[in-house]
């Protein structure tokens, strides 16, 4: 019963920071925007993110059917990731910076997990938020659903028997700055330089978002590191559940 409301406590915290961080802001800022991607591009990512999307429900289902406790964690790690990607700094024409938060999600659920929650997490910013766009879900949940939860994730499993720590930190820290590399590389793959193509212009996007980025991914890496210790102190027979040694 305490380890409930301990998590009901959570999403409430978790549900204010949401109304604080959408309400008075001017929705500039953007992944990539509405209908900044050509049409070939856009229907090219929404093809790609496919069967991660498949195998991503696949995992949830098989992981909550029968535990309504890793439901609500699963809803706690969803709202984590809207309420940090929602957090956005102007950065390049046609995108921004901001967290992610999909590190902690790779972690706990798996890769795959976070393409779904992500796909939600971004066609409801799209709606509400006019954060990102519906042309471009595809392009956006490919690089902050698949790209930065695999990293997340390989870096995580990679160091976490020798210092789970700095493998929290690192995953998420990561995981967020390469979100930013593989979207780099998709403007760049768009709009090439015409001198040095689309090396060049993937490194111009690159130093742009640095500025903010890499910032952004230390103070996520930090925060991530905090919430991982109060889940893992409060959760730990759902943790137990999903089979994995945290």
């Amino acid at each position: 019963m305490k380890k409930f409301l301990a998590t009901k406590n959570i999403l409430a915290t978790v549900a204010l920071t949401i109304l604080f961080a959408i309400y008075p802001k001017v929705a500039y800022g953007m992944h990539i925007a509405e209908g900044f991607l050509p049409a070939k591009w856009c229907i090219f990512y929404f093809v790609l993110i496919i069967p991660f999307f498949i195998v991503g429900i696949k995992s949830i289902r098989k992981k909550t059917s029968n535990n309504k406790e890793l439901k609500m964690l699963l809803a706690l790690v969803a709202a984590y990731v809207f309420v940090l990607s929602a957090m956005k700094l102007p950065s390049v024409s046609g995108s921004s910076s901001h967290p992610t938060g999909v590190g902690l999600g790779a972690i706990i659920f798996g890769p795959t997990t976070m393409c779904v929650v992500s796909v939600v997490v971004l066609l409801f910013q799209a709606l509400l938020l006019a954060h990102g766009g519906l042309t471009t879900l595809g392009a956006n949940t490919f690089s902050m659903g698949i790209v930065g939860p695999f990293v997340s994730f390989g870096i995580y499993q990679l160091l976490k028997k020798k210092n789970k720590t700095l493998a929290i930190f690192l995953s998420a820290a990561l995981g967020d700055l390469f979100t930013y590399v593989a979207t780099s590389i998709q403007l760049a793959l768009v709009f090439p330089d015409k001198s040095g193509g689309v090396l060049a212009s993937a490194t111009s996007f690159l130093g742009i978002f640095a500025v903010t980025q890499i910032p952004l991914a230390i103070v996520e890496g930090i925060l991530t590191v905090i919430i991982f210790d109060f889940i893992s102190k409060h959760c730990k027979n759902e943790l137990k559940l999903l089979g994995e040694d945290f």
